[in-house]
C-alpha cells in the first residue's frame, strides 16, 4: 500500500542525487531551462551534453570558465564562445540557447551534470608557466582521474587515471590510443588530496596557456546518511580471455560508466559511455545498451559490452581481441540513493485510453523505473504487464501467465526524464485503440522498492544482492526465459508460506523450498535475499521486485479477516493510493485498487493480477 504522505529524511545528509544527473531532453530550437535539481550557480560544476540522435560535436561548459564558453571532447579545438550555447547556471539546473548542436528542434539530447563537491568532483582553471609545478584543488581527497584541456589553442585532452601503469603515463580523451609514456605531462608525479602536478608539456602547462582541469574522486566516502558511502569510483580491470565475462565489484549499483582500454589490443579503441537513463540494462544480449563515445561525434549506437549489476558491472569478454589481455580504466557513478520524502516522489497511478499512436508521457513527476500496465477491459490475455528499466525497453512480463518475457515491439521505452514513451503497439499491452488502461508507475528508492536482475546458478541457499537498503517484506520473482515458470512470492508477514502471483491458490507451506536452502527458510536482510536451487528462482535469467515499509510512504503487512468491514491502519494521514491484497490461507484473487480509478467508495473498480478478466466493482 502506498500513500502520498511525507517521510522524514535528514537534511544534513548528502546523496549522489544532489551532485549528479543524467538528464534527457528533446530540443526545441528556442531558449530553454533544464531543471535537474542540481545547484550549479552557488556550488559550481560541469555540464557536458551530446545529441543522441545526430552526429554532432560534444559540448562541455563549466562554471570555472563561465557560460557560453564551449569545448568539444571529440576535437582538439580551443574553446569557442557560443552566445546561444549554455547561457546560465542556476540553483536548480541550467539554461540552453538555440545553438544547433545542443538544441535543434526535435533532436534528442542527454546532459551530464556534475556538481563540485568534496570527495566527488572539482573544476580548476589555471594559467601555464612552462615549468614543472603543482596546481591546488578542492576535491578533499586524492583524485582518481584528472582530465585537462588547454582552452586558448588546439591540444589533446590529457587524462591522468590511477589505473594507468604509472603517473609517468597519460592517455587522451579525444583519441583512440592506448596509454603511453609522457613524463612531461604529469611530471611523473601522482596527485595528492590537495594538489596535482603538471610538467612542461604544452597540452597541460605552456607558458601563458589557459587550462581547465576536471577532477574525479575515487572511493572517498562522504555520502549517505552516515557520510561514509562511496558514490564515484575510478578503477581498472584486466580481461585475459575472449570467453565468459569479467565482474567488477564497486560495492554499489552504478548508473553511469565511462570505460576505455588503456593497453594496446592491436586495434583502435574508443571511450565508451553508458548510463541507465538512455538505456544501460542487465543482460544486453536480450536488449542492447545505448553507447556514446566522448571522442566521437556520432550519435548513440547499440552496444552489448557492459552491463550493470547490483554491486558493480560486468564486461562480456566477447568484445576482447582473442588471446590479447587488455586492461580497462573506468569511472563509475552510483545510481540514485536518496530516500524519498513523499509518496508522490516514487509512485503514481494514472489512466488513459489507448490510441495505437506514438505518445510521450512526461507528467509522472519522477524517473520511472517500473510500470505495471493494466488493461481494464481484460479478455485479451494481457491484463497486467510489467516493464522495468533494468530490463530495458519493450520487454514485458505478464502477471497472469507463466510465459517467458516477450519483446513487445513498439510498446514502451523508458528514455523520458519524468515518464516514458508509448509506441504504436495495438496488441493490447499498453496502447491499443481504444482500450482503457491503468498504469502503476514506480521509482526505485531506498526503503521503498527495488528491481534486481540476476542469473541463476542452481546453488541452494544462494544470497542475491539488492539495493533496497532495508529487509524486503514482499519479494516477487519471475524467471524471464522460461515459458512454464510461476511467479514466486515471499511475504515475510507469513514467513513459513510462499505464494504464486499468477494463480489464486492459497499460499503453500514450506517457504524454505524457495526462500532458503531448500528446507529451511532464510529471512532476507537489508542487502540480500536467499533463494534455493529451485529453477523458478535460481535458474536462467530472473527478475525480482522487492518492497518494504517506509513510514508515511509504503506499508507491507497482513491482517486477519473478520467477515465484515474493518479499517487497516497503514499510518497514512492522506489515505492509500495503491492497495494489493491476497488471501494467504485460502483461494482468493490478487486484487488491486488505486486512487486513479477510484479508491473512496464501496464500488471501486478492482483488477486481478492473476487473471485477464475485466476490472469489477468491489
Amino acid at each position: 500500500m502506498f500513500s502520498a504522505q511525507n517521510s522524514q529524511v535528514s537534511s544534513a545528509a548528502l546523496y549522489v542525487d544532489d551532485v549528479f544527473s543524467s538528464y534527457l531532453r528533446t530540443g526545441t530550437g528556442a531558449a530553454t531551462t533544464v531543471t535537474t535539481g542540481i545547484d550549479l550557480s552557488t556550488k559550481g560544476g560541469l555540464v557536458f551534453s551530446k545529441s543522441r540522435s545526430a552526429a554532432t560535436d560534444w559540448a562541455w561548459y563549466d562554471t570555472a570558465r563561465g557560460t557560453t564558453l564551449d569545448l568539444a571532447s571529440n576535437t582538439t579545438a580551443a574553446q569557442t564562445t557560443q552566445s546561444t550555447g549554455l547561457t546560465a547556471f542556476g540553483t536548480t539546473g541550467h539554461s540552453w540557447g538555440s545553438l544547433a548542436k545542443v538544441n535543434t528542434s526535435g533532436a534528442t539530447y542527454v546532459d551530464f551534470v556534475l556538481r563540485k563537491q568534496p570527495k566527488f568532483f572539482d573544476v580548476v582553471t589555471y594559467t601555464g608557466t612552462g615549468a614543472n609545478r603543482t596546481i591546488a584543488h578542492n576535491l578533499g581527497s586524492t583524485p582518481g582521474c584528472i582530465i585537462v584541456k588547454r582552452t586558448n589553442t588546439t591540444s589533446n585532452w590529457q587524462v591522468y587515471h590511477r589505473g594507468l601503469t604509472s603517473a609517468a603515463n597519460s592517455i587522451q580523451l579525444n583519441l583512440t590510443n592506448a596509454q603511453a609514456s609522457a613524463t612531461t605531462v604529469w611530471n611523473s608525479t601522482a596527485p595528492t588530496s590537495t594538489v596535482f602536478s603538471v610538467g612542461t608539456d604544452a597540452s597541460v602547462n605552456a607558458s601563458g596557456g589557459t587550462y581547465v582541469a576536471y577532477l574525479f574522486a575515487h572511493d572517498a566516502g562522504g555520502f549517505g546518511a552516515a557520510g561514509t558511502d562511496n558514490v564515484i569510483s575510478c578503477g581498472s580491470f584486466t580481461v585475459s580471455s575472449s570467453t565468459g565475462s569479467t565482474d567488477v565489484n564497486l560495492g554499489y549499483e552504478p548508473q553511469w560508466l565511462l570505460a576505455k582500454p588503456s593497453t594496446d589490443p592491436g586495434f583502435a579503441t574508443n571511450w565508451d559511455l553508458y548510463d541507465t537513463m538512455r538505456g544501460w540494462v542487465v543482460q544486453p544480449g536480450i536488449n542492447a545498451n545505448l553507447r556514446l563515445n566522448p571522442n566521437l561525434a556520432q550519435e548513440e549506437a547499440a552496444d552489448s559490452s557492459f552491463q550493470p549489476t547490483a554491486t558493480g558491472f560486468t564486461m562480456l569478454n566477447s568484445a576482447v581481441y582473442p588471446g590479447v589481455p587488455i586492461t580497462y580504466i573506468y569511472i563509475a557513478i552510483r545510481r540514485p540513493m536518496k530516500p524519498p520524502t513523499s509518496g508522490t516522489q516514487v509512485f503514481m497511478p494514472s489512466t488513459r485510453t489507448g490510441t495505437a499512436t506514438a505518445v510521450t508521457i512526461s507528467n509522472v513527476g519522477f524517473t520511472v523505473d517500473a510500470i505495471l500496465s493494466g488493461d481494464r477491459a481484460g479478455a485479451l490475455g494481457t491484463n497486467a504487464t510489467v516493464f522495468s528499466r533494468p530490463i530495458g525497453a519493450l520487454q514485458g512480463l505478464q502477471t497472469s501467465s507463466t510465459s517467458s518475457e516477450v519483446n513487445n515491439a513498439n510498446s514502451l521505452w523508458f528514455d523520458v526524464q519524468t515518464g516514458y514513451r508509448l509506441g504504436t503497439d495495438n496488441s493490447g499491452v499498453v496502447n491499443a485503440n481504444p482500450r482503457s488502461y491503468v498504469y502503476w508507475n514506480f521509482r526505485r528508492a531506498p526503503g521503498f522498492f527495488d528491481v534486481v536482475c540476476y542469473t541463476g546458478n542452481g546453488v541452494s541457499g544462494r544470497a542475491v544482492a539488492h539495493n533496497l537498503e532495508a529487509p524486503p517484506e514482499l519479494i516477487i520473482v519471475k524467471r524471464r526465459d522460461s515459458s512454464s515458470a510461476f511467479w514466486r512470492v515471499l511475504a515475510t508477514a507469513v514467513p513459513t508460506l510462499y505464494g504464486n502471483l499468477n494463480v489464486d491458490n492459497a499460499f503453500i507451506s514450506g517457504s524454505g523450498a524457495l526462500w532458503g536452502n531448500g528446507t529451511t527458510y532464510i529471512a532476507p536482510t537489508s542487502t540480500t535475499f536467499t533463494v534455493s536451487a529451485t529453477t523458478d528462482v535460481n535458474d536462467g535469467t530472473l527478475v525480482a521486485y522487492l518492497f518494504a515499509s517506509l513510514p508515511g510512504i509504503s506499508k507491507v503487512g497482513s491482517y486477519t479477516g473478520n467477515g465484515s468491514s474493518q479499517t487497516i491502519n497503514c499510518g497514512f494521514a492522506a489515505g492509500a493510493r495503491f492497495i494489493l491484497i491476497k488471501a494467504t490461507s485460502t483461494t482468493g484473487s490478487w486484487w488491486v485498487w488505486d486512487s486513479a480509478r477510484g479508491i473512496v467508495a464501496a464500488a471501486d473498480p478492482a483488477l486481478q493480477l492473476h487473471s485477464n478478466s475485466a476490472e469489477v466493482p468491489s
